[in-house]
Parts: C-alpha cells; sequence; structure tokens
C-alpha cells in the first residue's frame, strides 16, 4: 500500500501542516470539509500545497516525522520547488506525480527500489 506525505497551507507562506496518510485524496477532503476538528479545521487550512508518494505507509510516517523537525523556511524551498506559487493542488492529485526517492547512500535506498 502506497503511502502519502503532505503538506497543507491556509494561504502562501502561510501556516504550514504536515500529514501522512494511504489516501491522499480521500484524506485532503476531510480536512477541506472539516470532518475533524483539529489544527487544519481550526487555521482553515484548506490547500493541499505539495506531497511526495512512499512505497509504503511505515515510509511515509517516518517521512513525515522527518520533515517536522526541519525549520519553516527548509519546508517553504520544498513546497516552492514543486509548487513554486503555492497552487492549491487537490484537482490535480491524478495528474502529478513526487515520489520520494532517499539519497542512495542511504540505509533505506533499498526500501524504494
Amino acid at each position: 500500500m502506497t503511502g502519502f506525505v503532505y503538506m497543507m497551507s491556509e494561504k502562501p507562506r502561510g501556516v504550514i501542516y504536515i500529514g501522512v496518510t494511504s489516501d491522499l485524496a480521500g484524506r485532503i477532503w476531510e480536512h477541506r470539509n472539516r470532518v475533524h476538528e483539529g489544527f487544519t479545521a481550526k487555521y482553515r487550512i484548506e490547500n493541499l500545497v505539495w506531497f511526495e508518494s512512499h512505497p509504503n505507509i511505515v515510509l511515509a510516517i517516518q517521512r513525515e516525522k522527518s520533515l517536522k523537525r526541519y525549520r519553516r523556511e527548509w519546508k517553504i524551498r520544498l513546497i516552492e520547488g514543486f509548487n513554486p506559487t503555492w497552487l492549491d493542488l487537490f484537482e490535480r492529485i491524478g495528474e502529478l506525480e513526487n515520489a520520494f526517492r532517499p539519497h542512495p547512500t542511504t540505509k533505506m535506498w533499498s526500501d524504494y527500489n
């Protein structure tokens, strides 16, 4: 089962939320429709601005935890490298691909081949 790590925001360079899921379209729909109370509902975060896919949910969770430790500016550079104008990517989930590839010298490399 594929896993996804994603970032959402309410506006360009606004509040950034990082999440993980095995159903990207379904999870973003839940955020946008405020199905659950929480951070994204409180701050009205509805725009999917970045995502990447992983071979399975365990690797996606590891990546999510790693991304949450990075500084805000690093996250902004990651978003803008994939989505320079911070467009809402929700309608284009099926058209876009952003598969994560670890550095070849990392111990995770074999998990992605």
